[in-house]
């Protein structure tokens, strides 16, 4: 048991590197690329650099809880982005980490008018990790989430559906949003983290059968 969670945290490993590898490629190139991919079910798990021109839709902004800054907790701010190419699903965006007070009191985020353009990544939404996938009413314009894909969120954005994918507003674009940056890893382990744990628990099996060696070839004292 204990090597099979070692081999697990060596393949979480194998799979944030190969990630972090995929988006250092994208972000060497920044072709763009439509945001009409955003709604593609085949490119669900790939990354992207997406540009494209819309406007935010009049709903609730959705504040993704449990986001961490700094070792400061805060919420990241999401609006709904309706691009003007005819047929793309309504996507959400986001524009950046806003800090939580002690007595958890939701920020405010502000409105935007008008078209505009955007770009940045565009990627799966950040994981929830063990945490259920919820969403409710916050307050009259904030929708408070604990995962971007919880059945609940479309229907208070008055939305039918939206992309399986959410764009990660590019940082240099000023004007717009909060502190935000293109970490694809935030509030999770990076691959350094995985591989201690990968040594930790072969150790762990390596001390098993270490005792266990001991205890079967022993001789019985008489």
């Amino acid at each position: 048991g204990f090597a099979r969670l070692g081999f697990w945290q060596l393949a979480r490993m194998h799979e944030k590197e190969a990630l972090l590898a995929s988006v250092q490629a994208v972000l060497a190139q920044r072709v763009p690329r439509p945001l009409a991919l955003a709604g593609d079910a085949s490119r669900a798990g790939e990354i992207d650099w997406a540009a494209g021109r819309g406007r935010f839709a009049d709903a609730p902004a959705v504040l993704l809880d449990n986001q961490s800054r700094n070792d400061r907790p805060g919420v990241r701010a999401y609006r709904v982005f309706l691009p003007d190419a005819a047929g793309v699903a309504p996507l959400l965006v986001e524009l950046g980490w806003l800090p939580l007070p002690g007595d958890r009191a939701m920020p405010r985020v502000a409105p935007i008018h008008g078209d505009i353009d955007v770009r940045g990544l565009l990627l799966p939404p950040p994981s929830p990790g063990l945490v259920a996938a919820t969403a409710n009413r916050a307050s009259p314009d904030a929708v408070l989430a604990t995962a971007l894909d919880a059945p609940q969120l479309p229907p208070l954005l008055g939305e039918r559906t939206l992309a399986p994918r959410v764009l990660r507003l590019d940082p240099s674009m000023k004007g717009i949003g909060y502190a935000r940056d293109l970490d694809v890893l935030p509030n999770t382990l990076p691959p350094s983290r995985h591989l201690g744990y990968a040594v930790q628990w072969f150790a762990l099996a390596a001390a098993v059968l270490a005792t266990a060696g001991v205890l079967t070839f022993r001789k019985p004292r008489a």
